[in-house]
């Protein structure tokens, strides 16, 4: 008679490779998806200085990395939807955001960038920050002249955010994403005032 167990070598052998099979594309994916927050880093910091055209090529970086990561996890579904690489693909929405809308182009669709809405929605609404950061530093340089359409577009973002009402499940972090870009645009809003303030006070004193 057949021992109950002679099948269980052939089983575990399947089983590692399996395992080995999955642990490979998880470390490359989590090399790849820190390759991708670099890049989208480093763009924003790019976009700030002005390099626009620098922070394009980053983003086409992030961008190749993103659909190796594609590739990588074909074959593993599970880890696809891991914490992981929603923050890589979340961090690319916030750089491209950032750069199309500082240099007056349309907010970029998340089927064209080609990730996850949930991850769509958290970059968009991390990029007003960066977009507050642009805003204020226009305005210690003395330019800034846009700031209106700017902080129009911080609220236009909040305004469809805030709409976005489902469990944290599908859309993981976005209700605190969003609350705390009510603090954002509060804060840049007495920001804006108190420079308008400033700027007449010196226009009458200039005229005197």
């Amino acid at each position: 008679m057949e021992k109950p167990t002679s099948n269980l070598e052939q089983i575990g052998a399947r089983v590692r490779s399996s395992l080995a099979a999955k642990h490979a594309a998880r470390e490359k994916s989590l090399q790849l998806t820190r390759d991708v927050i670099f890049h989208c880093a480093t763009a924003i910091r790019a976009v700030h200085r002005g390099e626009y055209e620098n922070a394009r090529g980053l983003l086409k970086s992030a961008r190749t990395c993103l659909e190796e990561l594609n590739d990588v996890l074909a074959d593993h579904g599970d880890l696809f939807h891991s914490g992981f690489i929603h923050n890589a693909q979340k961090e690319y929405a916030e750089a491209a955001t950032t750069l199309a809308l500082i240099c007056g182009q349309p907010v970029p669709d998340p089927d064209e960038l080609g990730i996850a809405y949930a991850a769509y929605l958290n970059g968009l609404g991390e990029a007003v920050g960066e977009l507050r950061r642009y805003l204020l530093d226009s305005l210690r340089r003395g330019g800034g002249e846009d700031f209106e359409q700017l902080f129009e577009v911080m609220d236009d973002i909040y305004s469809l955010l805030v709409t976005i009402d489902f469990p944290d499940a599908l859309t993981p972090g976005l209700r605190r994403t969003t609350d705390v870009i009510r603090g954002v645009l509060e804060k840049t809003r007495g920001d804006v005032t108190l420079f308008l303030k400033q700027r007449d006070l010196e226009q009458k004193l200039d005229k005197r």
